[in-house]
Order: structure tokens, then sequence, then C-alpha cells
């Protein structure tokens, strides 16, 4: 059997693509060399593909460039590269790294924000940490227990309520607290706090379903409203049936020009971590002070959980008109001042 010329030609370019393609597959999953050491590996925000494979090749995680950005080409992928920390490994093939920056799966690191938490709580944990200064939240969100109206020389908090409707009815001028949702979040390692923030607050738009919103509009009040009476709520009592109970209390107490007296507005602008507090500490002058001032707080104490919230929305109607929390957690419902002061009398020794 023979073959004319351009039969040959096209049989020696045959074996010479499918060769060269052997070499460049065999070169894309090769491991990159015996090492097993990891090694962390920063894709910039606004990288392009050329500006990751060389720099991948700079730090010794590929061998070669040219393939690392054939090897993406091919997966259709080339501007899905996500920006963000991985632990690569030394040994790992091009197309090891390549799939691996394709599906993001960077480090991630898991912060948790326990309900009750304010600003400050929320501060020090990244501190703590080691992730930001608190200052460094506060700037962004507000500082707690902030009267902003006597403040001049201290940052406004950044605006997020054309990204937020359910801040449009908080003041501008106050912080976030109240709204830094409570919960555990994976992120990103080296995340920003802005981001961080915003994951929050994505988080509080989710919870406060169309349902609650609905409701809270019937009752002719506001988001703000319900976030800063669902915060006293949670420093204020344990279990759903016990806030719904203080809920109405309270409600009944602003609608009649009853004082709130709630300790842990006291505690807030003290930053004490009990609600033990003296009678010179209920004469603080502050506008979170419900002792002092008739109403609710200038706003929220804390970052409440859904429970306080729908407890804050669905309040129940009592014949009580005083409450108090002995030290194991019990609630202590009055319904006159006599009742109350020998509850004290008799739970708070």
């Amino acid at each position: 059997m023979s073959f004319n010329k351009k039969t040959k030609i096209i049989i020696y370019f045959s074996l010479v693509f499918i060769g060269l393609a052997f070499h460049i597959w065999r070169e894309i999953n090769l491991p990159n060399t015996t090492s097993l050491e990891d090694s962390l590996f920063i894709v910039e925000s606004g990288w392009s593909l050329f500006d990751t494979s060389e720099a991948l090749k700079r730090n010794g995680l590929i061998k070669s460039k040219e393939l690392f950005n054939i090897c993406v080409l091919f997966s259709g992928n080339q501007k899905g590269l996500q920006a963000g920390t991985y632990n690569l490994n030394f040994s790992m093939s091009i197309a090891g790294v390549a799939q691996k920056i394709i599906k993001g799966e960077t480090i991630k690191q898991e912060i948790t924000i326990p309900e009750g938490w304010n600003l400050r709580d929320i501060g020090w944990y990244f501190e703590n940490r080691g992730m930001f200064q608190a200052e460094e939240l506060f700037e962004l969100v507000g500082f707690p227990a902030i009267d902003y109206s006597k403040t001049s020389d201290l940052p406004e908090p950044k605006d997020f309520s054309s990204d937020y409707n359910f801040l449009t009815t908080k003041p501008q001028n106050l912080s976030l607290e109240g709204y830094l949702f409570p919960d555990t979040y994976e992120i990103e390692k080296d995340s920003s706090l802005e981001v961080i923030v915003r994951k929050m607050l994505l988080n509080f738009d989710i919870k406060l379903n169309q349902g609650l919103r609905v409701e809270i509009e019937k009752q002719r009040k506001t988001i703000f409203d319900i976030i800063v009476m669902a915060s006293l709520l949670e420093k204020e009592v344990r279990g759903i049936e016990d806030k719904k109970i203080v809920s109405g209390i309270l409600w009944k107490r602003l609608e009649n020009y009853f004082p709130l007296q709630v300790d842990a507005t006291i505690a807030y602008i003290t930053s004490k971590k009990t609600t033990q507090i003296s009678i010179t500490e209920t004469k603080t002058e502050s506008p979170y002070n419900t002792y002092k001032y008739l109403g609710l707080p200038v706003g929220p104490i804390c970052n409440p959980g859904i429970e306080s919230i729908e407890a804050a929305i669905y309040p129940e109607s009592n014949k009580y008109w005083y409450y108090l929390s002995t030290p194991e957690g019990e609630t202590i419902f009055s319904k006159t001042l006599l009742e109350h002061n020998i509850a004290k009398a008799k739970y708070l020794k």
C-alpha cells in the first residue's frame, strides 16, 4: 500500500499535532515539583489572566505561564478567575492550579457574631482576632452610644441606605447598631471590613422578610422603631414567650407616656457588662437613657436576633406593667409598683 505525497504530508502533520497535543496535556497535568510544601498565593482584584499566570510563574508555582494561559483559555473561564487568597502546593499541576483558581477555592474563615452583641463587642472581637482595629469598624458604621447632634469631631458613618432600603427609616447620623445581623459568616481570608459589614446587612435584609415588613407597616411603625425595641428585648429577657410579654409591657408604656426604665440602656451608655445599675447611673445624661427621657432610646443598644425582632413585632397583650430578671434568668412580672418592689426585694438581694 503506497501513499501519495499529499497523504504523507497530512499523516506527518497529524502525528506532529497529536504529539504536540500529548506533550501539552502531559506538561499541564504533570506535578510542578516533588516538593509537598504549601504556599499562599493572592489573586488581586482586577488581575487579568496574564497578570495571574505571570505571578504564578514568578512565585515558582507553575513551570509555564503560556501553558497555564492555554489551560484556562480552553476551559472558557479566562474572565472568571476569582480574586482572593489561595493555599497552593508546589507539587500541584498547572491544571490543578488553574481549576482551583477558576472555582474560587480561596482560603475562608468563619466569624460568629452572637445575638445581643453591640458594636463595641464586635469591634473588640475583630481586634482580638487580629482582623481589624475596633476604631476602624466605628469609623465605617458609626460610633456606639454617641449623640451625634452634640458631636462635631467624629466622622459620620458611611451611608449604606442606597443599597439597603430597610435603612431608610434610620436617622442617617446614627450608627448601624442593630442592623449587623448576628450569625456565623464564612468570609474570604483578608476580606475588607466593608465586605463583612455588607454580608451582615444582606443577611438582615433576608431575615426581615416581606411578611414581617408588611406587618410593621400595618402597625404604622417603622423598621427602625422595631429594631430599637428588639434590641431592648434582646438584652433584657430570655425566651420568646417572655420577650413577647415584655414587648407588650414596653409598647404599652410608650402608648401611655410612661418611662420605659430599661436598665440595659444604662449599661449600654456605661459599657457595663451587668444590668445591675445604681440610682446615680439612672441620671446619666444620654439620649439612650430611658430613665431620664420618655420614649424609645435614640437608637438600638445591640444587634438583636430574629426572635427578638419578631417579639417586637408581635407583642403579647397582658395585664402587667413591670418586670425584672432574676440572676438565674427567670422573668418576674408584676401588675403594680408595690408588687414590683416586693419582687425586687425577694429576687434581687
